[in-house]
């Protein structure tokens, strides 16, 4: 395949989409997979190359902590936020591995009632191991950003007081006691939110949420995300940065 190296990218090639936050993209899981039907797992081959044409045009990937400190400090140029939701076990094995390869850090959000368990909120989905509770410890001794994925992978919109405490502020607990450090992201299981999951996020002491599209909901704890899967290779790798870029 000839390798596609484009001549600039929008947003003047510095990783920032219009509105208020630089570019962040949206993973899950990194292996094979002959049966996908949620579309979420990327290869680990697809993986590097897309890896391979962000350095190319000049992007780092980041941690979504570190990408926000850094627009704040305006220092943010040349950066991209890279996430990946559930804390799938292919992490360590997969995507460490190349992160390192490149240069490049990430956020990984955690379903912190579920470590050592299978992703059995996905129902018509292939079981995929997750993070236990001691490969958690070593991505944060590595020096990647844990985050929050809630308390068992459950939908935030519609929730009461009590079920939204013990997901986003007793996760945030529990994931601080195993790593030994404070946890600043949460991510909206299903990119489910209402105005009630934000102010519980912002309450419980995060300095950010991760959304997927927020609709009404902006702001800081609501950060848009894009989505990427395998068969994103640069042409739409581009216009993703592009639609970003012209309709946040």
């Amino acid at each position: 395949m000839r390798f596609i190296r484009p001549r600039s990218i929008p947003g003047q090639a510095t990783g920032t989409m219009a509105g208020h936050f630089p570019w962040t993209l949206m993973y899950h899981s990194v292996a094979i997979a002959r049966d996908d039907p949620y579309m979420i797992t990327v290869s680990p081959a697809r993986f590097r190359r897309q890896l391979r044409w962000l350095s190319s045009w000049g992007l780092r990937g980041v941690a979504v902590e570190t990408l926000l400190r850094c627009h704040r400090e305006g220092t943010a140029r040349g950066l991209v936020g890279l996430s990946f939701d559930d804390g799938y076990r292919d992490f360590t094995e997969e995507v460490m591995p190349a992160l390192v390869e490149y240069g490049f850090t990430a956020t990984v959000y955690v379903v912190a009632g579920r470590l050592g368990g299978y992703n059995d909120w996905d129902q018509l989905g292939p079981r995929k191991p997750l993070m236990t509770a001691h490969q958690v410890r070593e991505v944060a001794a590595a020096g990647l950003e844990i985050g929050s994925h809630g308390l068992t992978h459950q939908r935030l919109a519609g929730l009461g007081a009590q079920d939204l405490a013990a997901q986003v502020t007793g996760s945030r607990h529990a994931l601080e006691d195993l790593t030994g450090q404070e946890v600043a992201g949460f991510c909206y299981p299903y990119g489910s939110l209402d105005a009630a999951a934000v102010a519980a996020v912002a309450g419980a002491g995060y300095s950010y949420g991760c959304a997927v599209s927020p609709g009404a909901h902006g702001g800081r704890y609501a950060i848009p995300r894009a989505y990427i899967g395998d068969r994103d290779g640069p042409l739409r790798m581009i216009a993703k940065l592009a639609r970003d870029r012209w309709q946040r």
